[in-house]
């Protein structure tokens, strides 16, 4: 196994049941798969996280997937969108605070209404600063959608395929959402010149290794700049959650799961940017995020907003810095990052180098 890691640190591309052997190691095996993929982070990226301030600012949406905590039929959500004002007002918080970007994210709306308020956000955006970088990650869009987007001043757009294989993905999505069509949609984005993430949910029931393993070379097929991925956790108050229920057990195996998933996207795809997912931070308080860091990524997500906002924004259960507050919990992460020797770039975008070596 020693080898075999050794290798593909190097630059070797591995094959289909290399990577499931790779995603299934325990152990000081695990370990040396993550500290193998943080030196290449380090040897290509630096010792630099990137802060992407995220704004959670409506939790309405169209869609019911049945894993979702704000998924349409959920009646017992107290729905919310934010003001251009509010929103305005965290980005303002991250821009002064030195974070490089921000990150928008919503459910899911197509209407004109939701379409012109992300444009002219956006657009508020930029008129603060204009070098913050700003990502959304407000789902499946038309092609002429984006580009209003696009040119209203959003670089980078995340939207996760949460599972390559279609019969799983149909498995977990209502009957209106098409997996062609998102993988449309992902064309899209990369036609409207956004900067494209995508990412996968890890440890969905009735997942397996070989489907990981397809994941991650449907990452590397798309070419894809970014990637959001984190451990499968229950909501109860869905469909998924209430048929399989968590235990502890199996969000520790979901979580080395996770971490092993983020040491091998680093080893195939090298100078992509990986985010370090607050699901992390779930599953293990103290250190998750930290811990994904150490395993080869190099963003994280702060959560900007209120502790009302962030109670009506739960994808998943006990979602974690509900009751922080975005002050002290950015000077807590500063000094967990410095403790385990990685340094925030503060003010600094960070665009993917894999997207700049493209253009």
């Amino acid at each position: 196994m020693e080898k075999l890691i050794e290798k593909i640190e190097k630059g070797a591309m591995p094959a289909h049941d290399e990577i499931v052997q790779l995603l299934a190691l325990q152990g000081e095996n695990a370990l040396l798969l993550h500290r193998a993929a943080r030196r290449v982070k380090r040897g290509i990226l630096g010792d630099k996280v990137f802060l992407r301030g995220l704004i959670e600012f409506s939790n309405v949406c169209r869609c019911d997937c049945l894993y979702c905590g704000i998924r349409k039929s959920n009646a017992k959500v107290a729905r919310y969108t934010l003001s251009d004002a509010e929103i305005l007002e965290e980005a303002r918080f991250a821009i002064d605070h030195g974070y490089g970007a921000v990150v928008l994210q919503s459910g899911e709306r197509d209407d004109d209404d939701f379409v012109k308020k992300v444009a002219k956000i956006v657009s508020g955006i930029k008129k603060i600063s204009a070098d913050v970088g700003i990502t959304l990650s407000c789902g499946e869009e038309t092609f002429d959608t984006y580009r209003l987007w696009r040119d209203a001043g959003a670089e980078r757009y995340l939207l996760r395929i949460e599972t390559a294989n279609e019969t799983l993905f149909q498995q977990i999505h209502d009957a209106k959402s098409i997996y062609e069509r998102r993988r449309q949609a992902l064309d899209d984005l990369r036609k409207a010149n956004f900067t494209v993430g995508s990412g996968v949910m890890i440890g969905i029931p009735g997942q397996t290794l070989d489907d990981l393993a397809a994941d991650l070379e449907f990452f590397r097929d798309q070419d894809l700049d970014m990637i959001g991925m984190g451990p499968f956790l229950a909501h109860g108050d869905t469909p998924l959650g209430k048929r399989f229920p968590d235990t502890e057990e199996i969000k520790q195996k979901r979580l080395l799961l996770a971490l092993n998933m983020i040491a091998v996207t680093r080893l195939m795809l090298r100078d992509v940017n990986i985010a370090a997912a607050t699901s992390l931070q779930a599953i293990s308080p103290v250190d998750g995020r930290q811990r994904g860091i150490l395993a080869g990524a190099n963003v994280i997500m702060p959560n900007l907003g209120e502790a009302a906002q962030k109670r009506n924004y739960r994808l998943y259960d006990n979602k974690p810095g509900i009751d922080e507050n975005a002050e002290k919990a950015w000077r807590e992460l500063e000094n967990s990052l410095r403790e385990i020797g990685e340094n925030i770039a503060y003010r600094e975008s960070g665009t993917p180098l894999h997207y700049l070596k493209r253009q």
